[in-house]
């Protein structure tokens, strides 16, 4: 048996498993794809092979991993292409060194100041992982309640941390207090337990993801938009930017995930989370809570490699420190401002959590 037909095996096998662990038909992928039923047969037959941007969408459809998805059609391409000639050994030798030369031509390099402060960062996340078990539930639901106190606060949430403790563990309604402002106290912190549920759970994160995370941010104050992409066009007040037109959000979150996918294991985990969060916001996909669910987001990409919620704070400095960095992004394509940002805020976090467990 060829290399190349054993490996028609593997992909065929790949996409017919993975099909039918979601429960669906041929015709049923193939609607979802806009193609001829006829077509994804022949994939999963092995007598066709799909284009790059189909095998995108497959692996969106089926729920596979887009990077191992594109390997082995990689390879499948490049085998069909040298077939097995006498030289084609020696020729992937020589292609082997002028990839491995592109690769590292083309490594993410970060600023001398972003860079110094990911060792630190790195440097403390290894610290705090040897000390995992001095940890504690009490620990985490301090610093959870913290947290949504200080996301609900940069968007504008009045609620102390005090009073947010009493209406999230003890259900007291606070005086003076709109339903709204109670009810984003008790949606954040449902959302954090959705992402830990995420991260302990090791599922890969997908758009469904962040449409649910919105869906309990909104749950009771808005629940026609909630878990909803926008259908109108907004405008963030007190900005230059202006997001997308509603029918190019789909679009542009299906590119959003496919870019995570392809990058999620070459970059580093905090410039990983920072981008997407702000590729998200930039979007602003719904009409109300990006804010909010682009820092969960961020968070999840951060617990589910190891690191700690980096809390972005709510007081009036911090805030528009947040809004600047941001700005001089979707403004200016400057990312540095941002990633440090939440770099450093990340560093903090680490220190906080440190400091409690007594080092």
């Amino acid at each position: 048996m060829t290399n190349f037909v054993r490996l028609l095996i593997v992909m065929k096998k790949l996409l017919k498993n993975a099909r039918e662990k979601q429960n669906l038909l041929i015709r049923e992928v193939a609607e979802q794809m806009h193609l001829d039923p006829a077509l994804v047969s022949k994939w999963e037959k092995g007598t066709r092979k799909p284009t790059r941007e189909q095998i995108v969408k497959l692996a969106k459809i089926l729920d596979l991993d887009l990077e191992n998805l594109l390997i082995e059609w990689m390879s499948e391409v490049i085998l069909y292409e040298i077939g097995n000639d006498a030289l084609a050994q020696k020729a992937l030798k020589v292609a082997e060194e002028k990839i491995k030369y592109n690769v590292s031509t083309q490594k993410k390099t970060y600023p001398t100041s972003l860079q110094s402060l990911l060792d630190e960062i790195d440097t403390l996340k290894s610290k705090l992982t040897d000390l995992r078990m001095l940890d504690s539930y009490r620990i985490a639901q301090a610093l959870e309640l913290e947290y949504t106190f200080e996301s609900n606060r940069i968007e504008g949430n009045t609620l102390t941390l005090k009073e947010t403790d009493l209406v999230i563990n003890e259900g007291i309604t606070i005086s003076g207090k709109s339903m709204r402002e109670h009810l984003e106290a008790i949606n954040h912190k449902e959302a954090v337990e959705y992402l830990k549920y995420l991260v302990e759970n090791k599922n890969e994160i997908t758009e469904r993801d962040v449409l649910q995370l919105h869906n309990l941010i909104l749950r009771g104050i808005d629940s026609t938009n909630a878990g909803i992409y926008r259908k109108v066009q907004v405008m963030i007040k007190g900005s230059k930017h202006l997001p997308p037109q509603p029918y190019l959000v789909p679009k542009q979150m299906e590119e959003l995930f496919e870019w995570y996918n392809l990058n999620k294991n070459k970059t580093h985990p905090v410039i990983l989370a920072a981008e997407m969060s702000e590729r998200l916001v930039t979007i602003h996909p719904f009409i109300d809570g990006n804010g909010r669910s682009s820092r969960l987001l961020m968070n999840l990409i951060l617990l589910k490699n190891g690191y700690v919620i980096a809390n972005i704070k709510g007081d009036n400095e911090s805030r528009m420190k947040y809004y600047q960095a941001l700005e001089s992004v979707q403004v200016n394509n400057n990312k540095t401002p941002f990633h440090e940002l939440v770099a450093q805020t990340e560093k903090d976090s680490l220190l906080q959590y440190l400091k409690i467990l007594g080092q």
